[in-house]
């Protein structure tokens, strides 16, 4: 398996080089965006960590360049930038999954590992399931013929699950990767977003595609 790591600080780079060389990943190095948009758009691999600011080309910047040159490579950022708003960009502009500096070697090493079984069934960037509509890139949804109004976070999160759909997503997971924040088991947020979210995916509609699965979390899937 072949990596391209986007990093412009020798040591965190040299770091991910060694730590993902020994786990049996053939790694390159890129030191800037410029290098990373000419590797990434003109080699093959089967995923790319990236850091969001970058010399010469910010990491935004070259994943949109990506999609939109049609590169399905799944993509994990890997930054600093922990604003729940830097998130959902990252998830909204294609990104596969997003880990905030600092971090733990091995949920990275987890991560990666993750990313790469799904690396065979990844999806396209306009997904359909049933009458639904998501255009990962023009960030729009609909059902049928009806668009869907959907906050920035709504939309990261209906993404997310369809990105996914038919998988069961629990909380924590959901928290982790729209909200970027620890899921503690007396908060609600992730039922109250989805419970919003419902009210314009399901609700004006007959077939339900939010489904709850007691005790494990939510899924998308047509049933």
């Amino acid at each position: 398996m072949r990596l391209l790591i986007v990093e412009d600080e020798p040591k965190s780079a040299a770091f991910l080089r060694e730590g993902l060389g020994e786990a049996g990943f053939n790694v390159d190095v890129a030191e800037d965006g410029v290098e990373g948009r000419f590797k990434a758009l003109h080699m093959d691999y089967d995923l790319i960590i990236l850091d969001a600011m970058l010399p010469g080309l910010d990491g935004w910047s070259l994943l949109r360049e990506l999609r939109s040159n049609g590169k399905s490579v799944p993509v994990l950022f890997l930054t600093a930038r922990g604003e729940v708003t830097d998130r959902v960009k990252g998830l909204e502009l294609g990104a596969d999954d997003y880990l905030v500096k600092p971090y733990a070697f091995t949920e990275l090493l987890a991560r990666v590992r993750a990313l790469m079984r799904r690396r065979g069934a990844r999806q396209p960037d306009v997904l359909q399931i049933a009458d639904l509509t998501v255009d990962l890139l023009g960030r729009r949804a609909s059902r049928g013929e009806a668009r869907l109004d959907l906050a920035p976070q709504e939309f990261a999160l209906l993404s997310l699950l369809a990105r996914r759909q038919g998988e069961v997503l629990s909380r924590l997971v959901i928290a982790e990767q729209v909200w970027d924040m620890n899921f503690d088991s007396d908060s609600n947020v992730v039922d109250v977003a989805v419970r919003r979210l419902r009210r314009k995916v399901d609700d004006p509609f007959p077939v339900k595609l939010i489904h709850t699965v007691r005790g494990m979390g939510y899924v998308l899937e047509a049933r």
